[in-house]
């Protein structure tokens, strides 16, 4: 009876290492099951959308002899472009300072160096809604003050959103994969145990501008109109799956 329990706890016990060539068994462990073969792929997801909004720089650059009064001249000229923006309906929080410095500026005349002046300059950012009144954004703030332009950047409102597209098109795309690969080798997938995330920056697309002419007052002026093109959104996903 003795010899009948001791057998029956051995064939319950796990291995836990050997003594010489024999294994040992610790009670109340099972023996490990073989490890299930893996098989791993990689998928891609592409969303493309028409951008619905851009970010635009604008700058005005102002110089004078001495630091107060080129901060004077640049205070009023930018000004006066935030004030073209407002009447216009941009919210407060559509607008941001990107930059502001004041520095001299010197002349190099036979090796001798002169003091020119101060140039301050102030860099706004104008968050633009409504992609169709880009160009007339860029030729009000010209006309208003601003000295250069430029900077665009363009963007999707609801961004979030065509990231999930896209990982959900990427995942999709690894498990067809992985059913491509299992039965191409007679075996099908069990299940998915990992799938990873590889973050990849959007491809933005470079603004083409195409010129029109347009009455400003009394001078007449290019109002570009901006071709935006599509943003494509990518995803990248690696996943591991069970094979049987």
């Amino acid at each position: 009876m003795m010899y009948r329990t001791l057998f029956a706890m051995l064939m319950v016990a796990g291995t836990v290492g050997t003594v010489g060539n024999r294994p040992v068994y610790a009670f109340g462990q099972a023996a490990p099951a073989a490890e299930l073969p893996v098989i791993v792929t990689t998928g891609e997801g592409t969303v493309k959308l028409a951008p619905d909004r851009v970010w635009v720089t604008l700058a005005a650059e102002s110089r004078a002899r001495s630091a107060r009064d080129a901060q004077r001249a640049n205070t009023d000229a930018m000004s006066a472009v935030l004030a073209k923006l407002k009447s216009l309906g941009f919210p407060p929080d559509s607008i941001r300072t990107s930059g502001y410095d004041v520095q001299p500026e010197f002349d190099y005349v036979n090796g001798k160096q002169t003091m020119r002046g101060y140039v301050a300059r102030n860099a706004i950012e104008v968050r633009v809604d409504d992609i169709t009144i880009a160009g007339d954004v860029l030729e009000v703030a010209v006309s208003a003050g601003a000295t250069s332009v430029g900077g665009l950047r363009f963007d999707l409102k609801d961004r979030a959103g065509a990231e999930r597209e896209a990982l959900r098109k990427a995942v999709a795309d690894a498990r067809v994969r992985a059913d491509a690969a299992a039965g191409g080798a007679g075996l099908r997938v069990d299940r998915v145990i990992r799938i990873e995330e590889q973050r990849a920056s959007p491809i933005e697309p470079r603004p083409i501008m195409m010129a029109r002419q347009t009455m400003v007052g009394n001078q007449e002026m290019a109002a570009p109109p901006v071709a935006p093109g599509e943003i494509e959104v990518r995803s990248t996903v690696t996943m591991t799956s069970t094979i049987k």
